[in-house]
């Protein structure tokens, strides 16, 4: 059971699209907020120089630049209609001429460098938030009377108008956001409704329904990818049970028929008195069985390791045609019993296991030995290869292999003959070992049959001549009590 931990899928996708939805919204919120109070001030300031023409137009037109009461006429005339304009006229000596009675014009604004295209923006003593601009006047156009005139206007109305407008802002926002949050929901919930479908089929998948496969005839391109990796999953999955109810067959097979002969025969020895002679004969018999139960068990416990990649090979250097020349001086005997004749010929050094490189070309050679023709040869020859490798070539004259059959001979139990019965022949895993020793080597085994003539060909990479070997690290004595174990079973 797989503990659940964080958000979905659908909440990660749902809350990233919301969160950059409103980021988003946000950031134009802002930019519009920015760009408006920008339009005011232009818009103010374009104000702000039209009233200030007209300042200008009624200070011309007065008839003394210190006729206050002529120049406040104008003016209030000139202005009449704008309530939130505020307007101060000074002489060039800073004395007030006049100003309008919400005038509240600072004198940063009349100071040296006040003047500028840019209005400059206060807060008055009543809270009151201006925007003005000042400037330099004459008494009359030529005139060499000066004034300063600054215009101010009130900006109580645009902040009145900002405030709605940023509520109503944030409020869209808001909403927007909220909006946001549901629709990436909707669409995560859809877009996520192929990956519901794999599960969904998935979970309908048992260890007797391994053949079903995704389709992906309606998942998207995005997806194609993971439903192919499931099915080659799948295939790989059942072809290890299909595997795997074969070999417990197979196996319960091959230990039903030992333990059967071993109960029937001990069932009939006990059946009534007996002698000595006749007990011992019985006890001989099922000490065989004993044995190639035993034998059959550190097989299989054998190829288990390998599967797994637990054989560690223990390396050193080897010169083959030593250990080819060995097993072929051990097979003489049962080869003569047969009319077979042994050759040994080549020579090649490896760098591997010497007892499983042994018991691997041992298998090879039993099975050569236990399938050639009466009257026939059997050959061993051992060469390097183009590629590097040395390889051991174990041919038999005998009867040819069908084409069918070369793929399993390397399965475990699997015979030619499925008739035939066990007799001196084995369990059928010799070469199943052989080639998990080759493998556990980096090397493999190939086969080939035809005109009468079966050829296998244990390859495995070239050693160094210097005799250079990777030893594994283990406690004193380990690999001689190792040696001795497998040195029983080298030979079988």
């Amino acid at each position: 059971m797989i503990e659940r931990a964080g958000r979905s899928l659908t909440a990660r996708l749902t809350l990233l699209f919301a969160g950059v939805s409103t980021t988003v919204l946000l950031l134009l919120g802002v930019l519009v907020g920015v760009l408006v109070e920008r339009h005011f001030v232009e818009m103010d300031l374009v104000l702000l120089q039209g009233k200030l023409e007209l300042v200008r137009h009624a200070f011309a037109r007065s008839r003394s630049p210190r006729a206050g009461d002529d120049l406040g006429q104008l003016l209030e005339a000139a202005l009449v209609g704008h309530h939130d304009l505020a307007v101060e006229v000074r002489s060039s000596d800073r004395t007030l001429l006049h100003a309008s009675r919400d005038a509240a014009i600072p004198e940063r604004l009349w100071a040296p460098g006040g003047e500028g295209d840019e209005p400059l923006a206060w807060q008055a003593a009543d809270g009151r938030r201006y925007r003005g601009i000042s400037r330099t006047l004459s008494s009359a156009p030529g005139g060499d009377t000066g004034a300063l005139v600054a215009v101010a206007i009130d900006l109580s109305h645009h902040e009145h108008f900002m405030r709605s407008f940023r509520q109503a802002l944030w409020s869209v926002v808001a909403l927007a956001a909220l909006l946001s949050g549901v629709l990436g929901w909707l669409v995560a919930r859809r877009g996520l409704a192929p990956l519901r479908d794999i599960c969904s089929v998935a979970a309908g998948i048992t260890a007797t329904r391994l053949d079903q496969r995704l389709t992906a005839a309606a998942i998207p391109p995005e997806l194609a990818e993971v439903v192919q990796t499931l099915n080659d999953m799948l295939a790989r999955l059942e072809e290890s049970f299909r595997r795997l109810a074969n070999f417990s067959s197979d196996l319960a097979h091959e230990l039903r028929t030992p333990v059967s002969n071993l109960l029937t025969q001990t069932q009939v020895t006990l059946a009534r008195e007996r002698s000595a002679d006749e007990y011992r004969e019985v006890l001989v018999s099922n000490a065989e069985e004993l044995e190639r139960l035993t034998r059959t068990i550190a097989d299989m416990l054998f190829l288990a390791r390998a599967d797994n990649d637990l054989l560690v090979p223990h390396r050193e250097t080897i010169e083959l045609a030593d250990e080819v020349g060995s097993l072929c001086e051990f097979y003489e005997a049962l080869a003569a019993d047969s009319g077979l004749h042994l050759e040994a010929s080549g020579s090649a050094i490896v760098c591997g296991d010497r007892l499983m490189l042994r018991r691997a070309i041992s298998n090879l050679l039993s099975n050569a030995v236990r399938h050639a023709a009466r009257g026939g040869r059997v050959t061993v020859h051992v060469a390097g290869s183009a590629t590097g490798a040395a390889v051991v070539r174990v041919a038999n004259e005998g009867e040819t292999i069908a084409v069918e059959h070369l793929p399993r001979l390397f399965d475990r139990f699997w015979r030619v003959d499925g008739s035939r019965q066990h007799g001196g022949e084995g369990a059928g895993l010799g070469l199943a070992i052989a080639r998990s020793i080759a493998r556990a080597h980096q090397g493999d085994i190939a086969v080939t049959s035809g005109s009468g003539l079966t050829v296998f060909e244990l390859r495995l990479p070239a050693g160094s001549a210097t005799g250079e070997a990777v030893m594994k690290a283990s406690p004193p004595g380990e690999h001689a009590e190792a040696g001795e174990r497998r040195g029983m079973a080298a030979l079988r």
